[in-house]
C-alpha cells in the first residue's frame, strides 16, 4: 500500500471514529493525515513492541483535538486493533477525545490545551541531546494554536538551544474554531515568523507525500537550527462537504453525511 493510500486508510478511520462517537474533530484531523502517513510508514523509528523504547522517535501532536487523525495513524501501525476506533470518546476507551500518554500505546505527550506541545517537544529534544541519543523529535501545530504566545517562546527556545533534532509541521489549513484565522487573529506569514525566531524553514503543499518525505530529509540534514516545515493543507482534506468549511471543526457527520464521506474516500484509497 502506497502512502498516499495509507493516508487516505487513516482518513476512512477518522470519518469512523467521528461518527460513531458522534463528536469529535473532522477538518483538522483530516489536514494532516498525509503528514502522518509519511511520518508513521516511512519516517519514525518506532515499534509497536516496544511502544517506550528509549531510542525511539517521538511525535507530538500539539493541536490535540486532532487525535482521531493520530489513533488512525497507530491503528494502522499495529499499537493497537483497528476496530478499537470505534470506540472513540467513550467512557471507558483508551481512544479519548485528546491524546493521554497514560492510556495510548504510542502516544508520547499528553495533549488538549493548545500553545503547549512545543515546549514539551523541546523537553524531548532537549533531553536526546544531553543523553547523547540520535532519536528525533516531531511536533504538529495548528494554525490556530500558533496564536498562542507559549509557541514562540518556545519557539525562541528551540532555537537557543539549537535543536537541530526537532522538526516542527505548522498545518496552515487557514480555519479555526470561529472562522478563518485571518479574521479571528493574524498571525501574518508564519514561514517568515518562524525564520525570525532562528528556524530553518521549509514551506511545502502538506497534501504531496513527495514534498513532504523531502522536507523531512532536507530537516535532518540541517545542524545548528530546527526545522519548522509550514504546510499549506485543506481542512477536511478528502470529504468533498467538509473540505474548507468551519462548520466540520468540531462536528460529526449525520448518517447521510457518513456515507457520502466514506464513498469519497473509498473512490481516494481505490486511485
Amino acid at each position: 500500500m502506497s502512502l498516499q493510500q495509507k493516508a487516505n486508510e487513516m482518513r476512512k478511520l477518522v470519518i469512523e471514529g467521528i461518527y460513531q462517537a458522534k463528536s469529535g474533530h473532522p477538518g483538522g484531523s483530516l489536514s494532516i493525515c498525509d503528514i502522518l502517513a509519511v511520518l508513521y510508514f516511512d519516517e519514525m523509528r518506532v515499534d509497536p513492541a516496544k511502544p517506550k523504547c528509549p531510542n525511539r522517535d517521538r511525535l507530538v501532536l500539539s493541536k490535540g483535538h486532532a487525535a482521531p487523525a493520530l489513533y488512525a495513524a497507530l491503528a494502522l501501525k499495529g499499537f493497537f486493533p483497528k476496530e478499537d476506533i470505534k470506540s472513540l470518546r467513550n467512557i471507558d476507551s483508551h481512544l479519548q477525545g485528546h491524546p493521554c500518554m497514560n492510556k495510548t500505546p504510542g502516544i508520547d505527550m499528553s495533549a488538549g490545551s493548545l500553545g503547549l506541545g512545543l515546549s514539551s517537544a523541546n523537553g524531548m529534544a532537549i533531553t536526546g541531546k544531553y543523553d547523547k541519543k540520535d532519536y528525533r523529535v516531531y511536533a504538529i501545530l495548528g494554525d490556530g494554536e500558533i496564536q498562542e504566545g507559549q509557541i514562540w517562546e518556545a519557539a525562541m527556545t528551540a532555537a537557543h538551544y539549537k535543536l537541530d533534532n526537532l522538526t516542527v509541521f505548522a498545518d496552515i489549513n487557514g480555519l479555526q474554531i470561529d472562522g478563518p484565522t485571518l479574521e479571528v487573529m493574524n498571525v501574518g506569514d508564519v514561514a517568515k515568523k518562524f525564520e525570525a525566531f532562528g528556524f530553518n524553514v521549509i514551506k511545502i503543499d502538506g497534501h504531496n507525500i513527495g514534498e513532504i518525505k523531502n522536507a523531512i530529509e532536507k530537516a535532518k540534514n540541517t545542524k545548528g537550527c530546527p526545522t519548522a516545515i509550514v504546510c499549506k493543507t485543506v481542512k477536511g482534506k478528502g470529504v468533498s462537504f467538509m473540505e474548507n468549511q468551519v462548520g466540520f471543526h468540531g462536528a460529526a457527520p449525520n448518517d447521510e453525511q457518513y456515507k457520502i464521506a466514506m464513498e469519497d474516500l473509498e473512490k481516494e484509497v481505490a486511485l
